[in-house]
Protein backbone atom coordinates (compact mmCIF):
# COMPACT_ATOMS: atom_id res chain seq x y z
CA UNK A 1 0.00 0.00 0.00
CA UNK A 2 1.34 3.24 -0.87
CA UNK A 3 0.40 6.25 1.33
CA UNK A 4 0.54 8.34 -1.96
CA UNK A 5 -2.77 6.97 -3.06
CA UNK A 6 -4.04 7.48 0.07
CA UNK A 7 -3.28 11.15 -0.12
CA UNK A 8 -6.60 12.65 -1.54
CA UNK A 9 -8.51 15.23 -1.58
CA UNK A 10 -12.09 14.37 -1.27
CA UNK A 11 -13.97 17.98 -1.87
CA UNK A 12 -11.99 17.78 -5.27
CA UNK A 13 -13.05 13.83 -6.04
CA UNK A 14 -15.49 13.41 -9.30
CA UNK A 15 -18.03 11.36 -8.62
CA UNK A 16 -19.76 9.80 -11.85
CA UNK A 17 -22.54 8.11 -12.76
CA UNK A 18 -22.31 4.67 -14.78
CA UNK A 19 -25.87 3.88 -15.80
CA UNK A 20 -24.16 0.97 -17.67
CA UNK A 21 -22.66 -0.72 -14.14
CA UNK A 22 -25.78 0.73 -12.31
CA UNK A 23 -23.63 2.68 -10.21
CA UNK A 24 -22.18 6.24 -8.92
CA UNK A 25 -18.10 5.45 -8.86
CA UNK A 26 -15.22 7.85 -7.85
CA UNK A 27 -12.05 6.90 -9.61
CA UNK A 28 -9.26 6.09 -6.00
CA UNK A 29 -5.85 5.25 -7.90
CA UNK A 30 -6.68 1.73 -9.19
CA UNK A 31 -9.55 1.46 -7.44
CA UNK A 32 -13.19 2.01 -7.28
CA UNK A 33 -15.86 3.92 -4.22
CA UNK A 34 -19.55 3.19 -5.42
CA UNK A 35 -23.19 3.17 -5.04
CA UNK A 36 -24.69 0.32 -6.48
CA UNK A 37 -28.11 0.24 -7.71
CA UNK A 38 -30.75 -0.56 -9.58
CA UNK A 39 -33.09 1.57 -11.57
CA UNK A 40 -36.65 0.99 -11.66
CA UNK A 41 -39.15 3.31 -13.47
CA UNK A 42 -38.88 6.37 -11.39
CA UNK A 43 -36.65 5.26 -8.61
CA UNK A 44 -32.71 4.36 -7.85
CA UNK A 45 -32.84 1.41 -5.40
CA UNK A 46 -29.42 1.74 -3.63
CA UNK A 47 -28.25 -1.43 -2.77
CA UNK A 48 -24.70 -1.51 -2.16
CA UNK A 49 -22.04 1.15 -0.86
CA UNK A 50 -18.21 0.37 -0.72
CA UNK A 51 -14.82 2.38 -0.52
CA UNK A 52 -11.57 0.22 -0.38
CA UNK A 53 -10.65 -0.48 2.96
CA UNK A 54 -7.36 1.73 3.08
CA UNK A 55 -9.64 4.79 1.92
CA UNK A 56 -12.05 4.38 4.76
CA UNK A 57 -13.02 7.39 7.14
CA UNK A 58 -12.57 10.52 4.70
CA UNK A 59 -16.04 10.98 3.77
CA UNK A 60 -15.56 9.18 0.61
CA UNK A 61 -18.79 7.40 0.64
CA UNK A 62 -20.62 10.13 1.93
CA UNK A 63 -20.10 11.87 -1.14
CA UNK A 64 -20.83 8.98 -2.98
CA UNK A 65 -24.60 8.89 -1.82
CA UNK A 66 -24.51 12.48 -1.42
CA UNK A 67 -24.12 12.77 -5.06
CA UNK A 68 -26.24 9.79 -5.97
CA UNK A 69 -29.08 11.19 -3.77
CA UNK A 70 -28.65 14.85 -5.32
CA UNK A 71 -28.40 13.26 -8.89
CA UNK A 72 -32.29 11.45 -8.06
CA UNK A 73 -33.92 14.67 -6.48
CA UNK A 74 -32.87 16.37 -9.87
CA UNK A 75 -34.50 13.66 -11.82
CA UNK A 76 -37.14 13.76 -10.00
CA UNK A 77 -37.03 10.18 -9.26
CA UNK A 78 -37.50 8.75 -5.80
CA UNK A 79 -35.23 6.90 -3.62
CA UNK A 80 -35.11 2.97 -2.02
CA UNK A 81 -32.51 2.46 0.56
CA UNK A 82 -32.02 -0.40 0.96
CA UNK A 83 -28.64 -0.51 1.61
CA UNK A 84 -27.65 0.38 5.27
CA UNK A 85 -25.11 2.98 4.22
CA UNK A 86 -27.99 5.09 2.52
CA UNK A 87 -30.46 4.54 4.96
CA UNK A 88 -28.11 6.16 7.50
CA UNK A 89 -26.52 8.62 5.49
CA UNK A 90 -30.72 9.51 5.34
CA UNK A 91 -31.75 9.46 8.48
CA UNK A 92 -28.19 12.05 9.42
CA UNK A 93 -29.30 14.64 6.69
CA UNK A 94 -33.38 14.47 7.15
CA UNK A 95 -33.84 16.67 4.04
CA UNK A 96 -33.12 13.38 1.36
CA UNK A 97 -36.24 11.88 3.60
CA UNK A 98 -39.11 13.40 1.07
CA UNK A 99 -37.05 11.13 -1.72
CA UNK A 100 -37.70 7.89 0.25
CA UNK A 101 -40.29 6.31 -1.60
CA UNK A 102 -42.25 1.93 -0.92
CA UNK A 103 -41.63 -0.04 -3.66
CA UNK A 104 -44.42 -2.77 -4.15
Amino acid sequence: MKVAQMDIDVQTLEVKNNPAANRFEVQLADQLGVVEYQKEGGAYIFTHTGVPREYGGRGIADKLVKNALETAKAEGAGVVPLCPFVKTYIKRHPEYEPLVIDIP
